[in-house]
């Protein structure tokens, strides 16, 4: 079987080689693509990749493969991970000051930044799923570019439901929850459901009983995992639920840009530099073996232990805990995903998929992120319980910017760009719309269209 990474110079890549390398079953993945624009990331990461395969001692890992040609990568691919960041992480830190500049939040997928970013992605990721549905027709998309379920809804225009997005954070959540509530993670049911990065688990069961409102009802218990501790064991019983991560950018807005404002540097400016020392260090000529992979280590430890933590400044929880460094495992429900596919494993994952009749407030094309069930035909959202008035609000009203981007990237028309910004729960002013337009069209040459 045949796996194409888009981005195959991206940092998270060893995460899903280093799965790949623990997958010994029949109709595994026998050779990887790595497809990026810029070589010199390639170069670094096939040396990272050469380093995990020789630490791992396995006589049958996958064969690596470079190339800067997409026809190329695509040809032949059974399965496309796609995981680019149109404008890199200078862009991301652009999008961060133009925002903060105007008093709004500038993250990566959330508010002005996230609005950014999918105008320059978009357009880029309906061209790349034009490519994969001529070339490779055949093959199944796993989308992993954010803003997550933006990106998978443009990609389905063209592949349909051949396109399925991941994301870490549900899993993460959901695996935390239910090891506090004594659970194995893979024998709880947790009901999930929302948007990417705007979700809320409502339930987990385990031998058919919610145990939620036992954790719910434990202050201590709740003040012990890093969701409790960002919102509060208070609010999070007003809710009668634990919220994704992302949330807090909701519910504690004006503290988290205050907090990310008075903040030395931005998320995107620090991922930059950071990644800058890297892809510096694992290129360098001469390096000995090993010295890559380590550099990788050492970098991506530094990244779990800094995630989100302007939003722990802003809640006053300080450092994350040991517990909570564990990534989501984005890698691992990739690797599930593909399983279930290919061997028609069957598995119930949280993912981002079309609609369909789940959500009565939302059209059958809508992204969504809830359990599937996962078989040789794809993925197929799970019956869920509607969402309460409050989330609703919340749900519809990004949809409804998600779907302004998409015009927007398809018209190039101020108005339509304007719009998307001008509607999102957290730009309150058209005319902060109009400037925050006007800065990252600035910023960002692929945008000036849109002055």
């Amino acid at each position: 079987m045949r796996l194409t990474i888009l981005g195959g110079g991206g940092f998270r890549v060893p995460l899903v080689y280093g799965a790949l390398l623990g997958d010994h079953a029949e109709g595994r993945v026998s050779h990887v693509t790595l497809y990026d624009e810029d070589p010199a990331r390639l170069a670094a990461m096939a040396r990272v990749l050469e380093d995990l395969a020789a630490a791992a001692a396995v006589p049958d890992a996958p064969a690596v493969t470079a190339t800067r040609d997409l026809d190329e990568a695509l040809r032949g691919a059974d399965f496309v991970f796609s995981a680019i960041r149109v404008g890199g992480l200078e862009g991301r830190a652009a999008d961060e000051r133009v925002a903060l500049a105007e008093g709004v939040l500038g993250q990566e997928t959330v508010g002005a930044g996230g609005i950014a970013y999918g105008l320059r992605t978009v357009p880029v990721a309906r061209g790349i799923a034009r490519r994969i549905a001529r070339v490779a027709p055949e093959a199944w998309v796993i989308n992993f570019t954010n803003p997550a379920g933006l990106v998978t809804e443009a990609m389905a225009e063209e592949l349909g439901d051949r396109v399925i997005g991941i994301c870490d954070s549900p899993v993460g959540l959901g695996r935390r929850i239910a090891r506090l509530l004594g659970a194995r993670p893979e024998d709880a049911w947790i009901d999930y459901v929302g948007l990417n990065h705007l979700g809320w688990v409502r339930g987990l069961r385990i031998g058919g009983r919610d145990e939620l409102p036992r954790l719910l009802a434990d202050t201590d218990a709740l003040e012990s995992f890093e969701e409790g501790r960002l919102f509060g064991a208070e609010w999070l019983r007003s809710l009668g639920a634990i919220p994704n991560e992302y949330l807090h950018y909701y519910y504690f807005n004006r503290d988290t840009v205050r907090a990310y404002q008075e903040a030395a540097q931005t998320r995107g400016a620090f991922l930059r530099d950071q990644q800058r020392g890297f892809y510096a260090e694992a290129g360098r000529a001469g390096l000995p073996a090993g010295a890559a992979l380590a550099a990788w280590d050492r970098t991506r430890a530094e990244r779990e232990a800094t995630y989100m933590a302007e939003n722990r400044e802003a809640a006053g929880v300080g450092e994350r805990d040991e517990s909570d460094l564990e990534s989501g495992g984005y890698e691992k429900v990739a690797l599930a995903l593909m399983r279930a596919i290919a061997r028609d494993e069957r598995a119930t994952l949280i993912l981002n998929v079309r609609n369909g009749s789940t959500l009565s407030v939302l059209d059958a094309g809508a992204v969504i992120e809830v359990p599937c069930l996962v078989d040789a035909n794809g993925a197929h959202p799970l019956g869920v319980e509607q969402l309460p008035l409050h989330a609703v609000g919340l749900v519809t009203a990004v949809k409804a910017v998600e779907r302004e981007i998409l015009a927007a990237a398809a018209s190039g028309a101020r108005a339509d760009a304007v719009k998307a910004f001008a509607l999102h729960p957290l730009v309150d002013s058209v005319a902060v719309a109009r400037r925050l337009l006007d800065g990252y069209a600035t910023a960002h040459p692929g945008l000036a269209h849109l002055r």
